[in-house]
């Protein structure tokens, strides 16, 4: 198992953000509880997180719930 995130805009399309492999998916969520506002502020609106290539989730909005 290696799982990623990836990061997407608003619109889905995939955007630049940090390259960091995880080893299960509790580590992958604990990263990106501390991680999620200094992404929100680069630019990313929304994150997948992936095993491989395969979807497990998302997309998760990083925007706060209106």
């Amino acid at each position: 198992m290696s799982l990623r995130w990836r990061y997407e805009d608003e619109s889905g399309t995939p955007v630049t953000g940090p390259d960091v492999d995880f080893p299960d998916q509790d580590t992958a969520e604990a990263w990106f509880g501390d991680a999620w506002a200094g992404l929100l502020a680069t630019g990313v609106a929304q994150v997948v997180l992936l095993d491989c290539d395969t979807e497990l989730y998302g997309p998760m909005s990083l925007h706060p719930p209106a």
